[in-house]
């Protein structure tokens, strides 16, 4: 079993639902048990300025599956709440990032762990530190210490819990 992290976001509709659906559809996967989920939090959208904020959050999960079958998941569960293609950075009904994979370092065609912007998103690095205030990457960099060379991560605001509970909540 090893342990991964994925960052949820949500820019349309019902954002909160949205992101509990994601995760009840992941944590109902025979290979997937969803330990823990944080906060949501408020977010300014990124690359695109022009859209609804987002509402995001991180997970913690236990697995069997390898990183590809696990990004395979994901994206099944994304396109089963309801996302479909749309552009880069655009508005999306639900977004499920692969973050971190126990202490894996993987750099492929498809995938790259950690994930390649974990280090300079706000939206990312603040759920995560609630989740795992004591988490490092796997190159020793302490997540609070890259939350803290962030210029500023105010513009992410805590609004709740998920509306169902899957696994804990922290």
């Amino acid at each position: 079993m090893a342990i991964a992290y994925l960052g949820l976001g949500s820019n349309i509709g019902d954002r909160e639902v949205h992101l509990s659906d994601a995760c009840g559809l992941l944590h109902q996967h025979p290979a997937i048990a969803v330990e823990a989920v944080s906060s949501l939090y408020r977010s300014a959208p990124v690359g695109v300025t022009g859209q609804a904020w987002f509402v995001n959050a991180a997970a913690r999960l236990q697995t069997d599956l390898s990183p590809r079958s696990l990004l395979a998941v994901t994206q099944a569960v994304e396109r089963r709440v309801g996302r479909t293609p749309t552009y880069r950075w655009g508005p999306r009904v639900v977004d499920i990032d692969l973050l971190l994979y126990g202490d894996l370092q993987l750099r492929t065609r498809y995938l790259t762990i950690p994930h390649a912007a974990l280090h300079e998103r706000a939206f990312v690095l603040v759920p995560l530190y609630e989740l795992a205030p004591h988490l490092s990457l796997p190159s020793g960099n302490a997540i609070k210490t890259l939350l803290d060379a962030l210029p500023s991560h105010e513009d992410v605001q805590p609004i709740g819990l998920l509306p169902t509970i899957y696994g804990d909540t922290i």
